[in-house]
């Protein structure tokens, strides 16, 4: 590829997320262009691709991934369709930004990892984003420093002001509370080796069924916990925060405090409303980059052991909500390509 053109990448999965991210790479982050789009639905598909010159529209995405000036792949569809895209990716070799989870289940990721490894080489950025926030990157560089010492628990709450009308009680496990078993692992350094998830009273304003919320316990090889208070249905604000406790201190990010006004008797400030206002700045930074590391020849950022790794604690977390109790989770050995 000549390094001096943009970077043509074929975007997988045209709903709302994808959408998003013909637009990023279209007019926000540069060195790139949007070649082709593929969506199950032709017409989304031709929507989105519409208003972008020499943007070809599909409802395959092998075709997709062979139209002309395609370089590289971003797989936004939904998570049980992402195995047999990434493996049909693999067979042109070429590079992909998966939107988690990188699949559904630990098999199926284990199964991705394997083909990858056959190629000997990292294809795979799997779309973590919240490693790209800014305050979770200043997080990490403090507990990497040592300054604070050894983290010893990390408390995290996700909240959300209304589940999908689709969202079961597992889907608080693995659509909403892999981003903490991602950040978990991500800022201690460590693997998680057991979860806990304990089911207070639902909230009325939850669906009926729904549990919700939920309380997770992840315990890790390196002798630290994380938990993770999930209320999808919170009803006022969409929140990501988390507070690291260490030896010698605690660190606290995401408590919005950007603007605080004080006006007629009060102050305050405003809450995000969904993850797209929350963390667009790290959605932009993640794919900028992805793009810059494939102009340089390389492939950073979370890779297809993370996204084995989350999807192999989620399964036990799922396990955990369904029957109750502390569940191990079952790794293999992480494979040299990944060290």
């Amino acid at each position: 590829m000549n390094r001096r053109e943009p970077l043509g990448i074929a975007v997988i999965g045209a709903g709302r997320m994808g959408a998003d991210h013909v637009r990023r790479i279209d007019r926000t982050i540069g060195g790139a262009r949007v070649a082709a789009v593929a969506d199950v639905d032709a017409d989304r598909a031709e929507a989105v691709a519409a208003d972008i010159e020499g943007c070809t529209a599909h409802t395959d995405p092998a075709a997709a991934m062979t139209a002309p000036g395609v370089d590289a792949v971003l797989v936004a569809s939904p998570g049980p369709a992402h195995e047999a895209t990434l493996l049909a990716a693999f067979e042109h070799d070429l590079p992909v930004l998966c939107e988690k989870p990188l699949t559904p289940d630990a098999a199926s990721a284990l199964r991705v990892m394997e083909a990858e490894q056959a190629l000997g080489h990292r294809r795979v950025q799997v779309g973590f984003m919240r490693r790209y926030d800014a305050e979770y990157v200043r997080l990490k560089a403090l507990l990497d420093s040592g300054q604070l010492g050894r983290p010893l628990m990390l408390h995290n709450r996700h909240r959300n002001v209304a589940s999908p009308a689709f969202f079961t009680s597992a889907m608080l496990i693995t659509d909403s509370v892999a981003h903490e078993v991602d950040a978990t692992r991500w800022l201690l350094g460590h693997e998680i080796r057991a979860v806990t998830v304990l089911r207070p009273a639902a909230s009325a304003g939850a669906p009926e069924g729904l549990r919700d919320p939920q309380f997770v316990v992840l315990e890790t090889d390196g002798g630290a916990l994380s938990d993770v208070e999930i209320f999808v249905n919170c009803g006022f604000g969409y929140q990501v925060q988390a507070e690291a406790v260490c030896e010698r201190g605690t660190a606290r990010i995401g408590d919005g405090h950007a603007l605080v006004t004080h006006t007629a008797g009060r102050w305050g400030g405003t809450i995000a409303q969904d993850w797209s206002e929350r963390f667009a700045q790290a959605y932009d930074d993640e794919v900028r980059a992805w793009v810059d590391g494939i102009r340089r020849g390389e492939v950073t950022g979370p890779s297809t052991w993370d996204g084995y790794a989350a999807a192999a604690v989620c399964e036990a977390g799922v396990r955990a909500l369904e029957g109750g109790g502390r569940v191990e989770v079952d790794l293999v050995d992480k494979p040299d390509l990944y060290r």
